[in-house]
């Protein structure tokens, strides 16, 4: 009975889950060290935790002794199959009001489906998504924790301990039940997909479009990350920008243009994408940015293709003379993009928050956003205001603050746009949220025409204007004008 020390046992020793033990240590809490291949434990304790008080665990039964009641287990390991592997090898040596915690990047269908089998025998289920990378998880992460409610008092003293502050605010709050957690973690992640898109998208306009150096380039983004656009991605842009090689030489375009890994490393941008399509919402921006990635990889085919396929684009001279102006236009158009973007992901959870009945609070995530994670930033501290000032806001183009803001960047965003068609330089994710913002403010879309065309090969029934609610199908090849039709509209 002496040995039960530990607050609280993390499994897994690559470097977040070492980064985390050491931010819970520092933070008053005893952490019980765990891993799958003990000499793991052992080199941790030897290197990086000596002097700590951190404790080590020879086995999985020991690491189960050396935890006080309820056992709070948190698993780092990667996601997918090894989290079931090391659940099902933990489940039968633990009790009634144990918890489980799976702070990995796992798909929000498996935490569901993880936290009602742990229900099934009194285990609290945790699906916590962690973001920050290594920095974070070892100063102060951002934090989403969601599933089995009852777990959140024995979690909260240690989660809210060790999680980034924001105004003296802990980046972290209970999420709600379920894979909610790990559904707002994976939406945090399609933002950051494009985020990163769009700021490559307006380095392109800048290097390729207005041949500035990469110097001066790093000077323009160094200066935006002193105003409305300040933000973590913004500021290590202009760091990658000046930084020099060995030969002190500019060092980011001697990086080949391809994103390695394609299949596996957008996993997490994939999965909103097929998560806006399940819930039917336009998150168009993130999906661009996933799709940038995966025609990056096609290194070998695009250089053939720049030399077979010759583009007829305009002189940059004679279309942007005032290169300082045109700069002004892209820092607004970037703004005005990433509002269009954050606004997706949060229709994206509003939708999955109504179906799966999980309640968000939309103000407190993007609190939980405003330090510690990727995707931190000023901006989402208008975001947190937003959704105080009205939590039922459907959608944040609606909000007052924003409305005002796409109103002064309009224009900018327009002449970008066009202009950077006219360059031949591609904007998949800047042109995509002007395109949506302009498919959300107007009033009727040509869909008229599509269910027309529905219709007419398929007999798939249409609502009028005058009638909605009423399906009706018309025979568009004879006389026999329109009938009224039950049929299931596809």
């Amino acid at each position: 009975m002496g040995e039960a020390q530990g607050d609280i046992a993390v499994v897994g020793l690559a470097v977040m889950g070492q980064n985390i033990i050491l931010n819970i240590n520092d933070h008053g809490f005893t952490v019980v060290a765990a891993n799958r291949t003990v000499s793991a434990v052992d080199a941790f304790l030897e290197n990086e935790a000596k002097g700590t008080k951190i404790i080590g665990a020879k086995s999985w039964e020991d690491m189960i002794r050396k935890l006080k009641k309820p056992r709070r287990i948190m698993l780092l390991v990667k996601a997918g199959s090894p989290v079931d592997q090391t659940m099902d090898i933990l489940m039968p040596m633990l009790e009634e009001g144990d918890i489980l915690i799976d702070g990995g990047n796992s798909l929000y269908a498996d935490t569901n489906r993880r936290a009602a089998k742990c229900k099934e025998k009194g285990i609290h289920y945790v699906g916590c998504g962690v973001s920050g990378g290594e920095e974070g998880a070892r100063y102060g992460p951002s934090l989403m924790p969601g599933g089995d409610p009852a777990a959140w008092e024995h979690l909260k003293p240690i989660f809210q301990s060790i999680a980034a502050k924001s105004d003296g605010e802990p980046c972290c709050d209970w999420v709600g039940e379920g894979g909610s957690g790990h559904f707002v973690k994976m939406v945090h992640n399609g933002i950051e997909y494009g985020d990163m898109q769009l700021i490559a998208e307006a380095y392109d306009l800048m290097h390729k479009g207005l041949e500035l150096k990469h110097d001066d380039i790093a000077e323009v983004f160094a200066n935006w990350n002193k105003g409305e656009l300040d933000s973590f991605l913004i500021e290590i842009t202009a760091n990658i920008l000046k930084f020099k090689d060995e030969s002190g030489k500019t060092l980011l375009p001697r990086i080949r243009d391809a994103a390695g890994q394609v299949k596996s490393f957008t996993r997490t941008g994939k999965w909103t994408c097929i998560a806006a399509l399940d819930y039917g919402q336009p998150v168009t921006l993130i999906s661009e940015a996933v799709f940038a990635r995966c025609l990056s990889a096609l290194k070998e085919e695009r250089v053939k293709a720049a030399a077979k396929l010759k583009k007829k684009t305009f002189n940059v001279a004679e279309l942007i003379p005032d290169k300082r102006g045109f700069i002004k236009h892209i820092g607004k158009a970037l703004y005005a993009s990433k509002v269009v973007s954050y606004a997706q992901g949060f229709m994206l959870l509003r939708e999955a928050s109504k179906e799966m009945k999980w309640n968000l609070n939309f103000g407190a995530i993007a609190l939980m956003w405003r330090g510690g994670c990727i995707i931190r930033s000023r901006f989402l501290g208008d975001i947190k205001k937003a959704f105080d000032t009205n939590p039922e806001l459907t959608n944040l183009l609606l909000d007052d603050f924003f409305v005002k803001a796409l109103e002064e960047a309009e224009h900018s965003w327009r002449v970008v746009v066009s202009d950077g068609v006219k360059l031949g330089i591609p904007l998949p994710t800047m042109s995509a949220a002007l395109a949506f913002y302009d498919g959300y403010t107007s009033e009727t879309l040509p869909a008229n025409l599509l269910q027309a065309q529905r219709d007419y090969f398929g007999a798939h029934t249409y609502e009028l204007v005058d009638e909605p609610g009423k399906w009706v199908h018309t025979n568009w090849t004879g006389h026999g004008g329109r009938v009224t039709s039950n049929a299931y509209s596809a």
